[in-house]
């Protein structure tokens, strides 16, 4: 099969992952794929380090010479690449691609909505996903419910797809724990907490520093922290000052970047997802609830869909978050329920079930 990934994103945010993980995971497949990225952007570089076969263009234009130009650019590409498939990931550019599919009728047209807005159901909008698109991908349950609901795709056409995660990298690994714990410094009876994300308001790693000091405060002595992430939109001296704020430099640490996250996830007995908002596909869930770490997290995006409802919280809700952890500590039970559900939940989430249901779409559309 011969696609085309349209990932205009400038960040290398989740929405960038799920495209290039999906492209990486086509080529092994033995598919003909060629990922369209926006020039000096950190995904368009991922790309790039990842070995895929990027065409970078400015497809995020909104002159109206850069449109003609543009669709006239790809209309070229269309003809010279002969896709099956065309499977945007954002919203710029979709409204041209919708035009070339009506006016070439040569391919099918998949959106992917994991947005965290959920989209306007204005006459555009419904053209476009309703007529111009053969089929809409959903990474979460709530964009699901809104274009059955409010857009009334029909069921056919709609297909909801979490993502996948890579298990021959993220998986349970009892030598990499003890490998890690040791470099940490952690005992066998130290209770380590990890946030895995990107230092971001969006993230709530100052909301989890805060339920660790009241945990803390309260008697929790083998309590440890361990946040595995690095600047971003919060610098990492921020964070450190919140760390500091609350009084818990003695048992906090930070990774920065690492190579080998697989192996600190392992080291975890808790993890936690935090964030505020967002989370529509959440990598970081996925990436801990593969190596078989408990996890806990916010009711917001996609969390709902991946945990059981003993194990999540409030957005926000600093005192609902260290309730769940302490439950963590001290409840051996709780802990076997989460691992068990999760277990059942990641039955379906591998890089090979990810592939196979992506695919099962394209096949649709031929």
């Amino acid at each position: 099969m011969r696609c085309i990934q349209v990932v205009n994103v400038r960040w290398f945010n989740a929405t960038a992952w799920y495209a290039m993980f999906l492209s990486r995971l086509l080529i092994g497949a033995g598919h003909h794929v060629l990922v369209l990225g926006l020039p000096g952007t950190l995904s368009a570089k991922k790309g790039g380090e990842w070995g895929l076969p990027m065409r970078l263009m400015g497809l995020n234009t909104s002159t109206p010479w850069g449109i003609a130009a543009l669709y006239a650019e790809l209309k070229k590409l269309v003809r010279e690449f002969r896709p099956d498939v065309v499977n945007c990931h954002r919203g710029e550019a979709f409204l041209l691609w919708g035009l070339l599919r009506k006016e070439l009728g040569t391919f099918g047209l998949v959106r992917t909505r994991g947005d965290q807005r959920l989209p306007k159901a204005n006459p555009v909008n419904r053209w476009l996903h309703n007529q111009a698109s053969d089929a809409i991908i959903t990474t979460n349950s709530p964009m699901t419910r809104h274009f059955r609901n409010v857009f009334g795709v029909p069921e056919h056409r709609l297909h909801e797809i979490l993502g996948g995660v890579d298990t021959s990298v993220f998986h349970p690994d009892a030598a990499a724990r003890a490998r890690v714990r040791a470099e940490l410094g952690y005992a066998d009876t130290d209770f380590v907490v990890g946030l895995l994300g990107r230092f971001d308001r969006v993230k709530g790693q100052r909301e989890l520093i805060e339920a660790v000091s009241r945990l803390r405060l309260a008697g929790a002595a083998r309590l440890r922290l361990l946040l595995l992430g690095f600047d971003s939109a919060t610098p990492e001296a921020t964070v450190r000052g919140w760390i500091a704020e609350h009084g818990i430099e003695d048992i906090s640490g930070i990774t920065g970047k690492r190579p080998d996250i697989a192996a600190c996830l392992n080291a975890l007995d808790l993890g936690v997802v935090a964030s505020l908002w967002s989370e529509t596909i959440a990598r970081a869930a996925l990436e801990i609830m593969a190596t078989g770490v408990p996890l806990i997290g916010t009711d917001v995006g996609v969390m709902p869909d991946l945990l059981e409802p003993a194990a999540l919280f409030p957005a926000g809700d600093v005192q609902a978050m260290a309730l769940r952890i302490r439950e963590a500590m001290t409840d051996p039970g709780l802990v076997r329920t989460l691992r068990e559900g999760q277990h059942r939940r990641m039955a379906d989430l591998s890089e090979r079930d990810f592939l196979a249901r992506t695919l099962a779409v394209y096949e649709d559309l031929r």
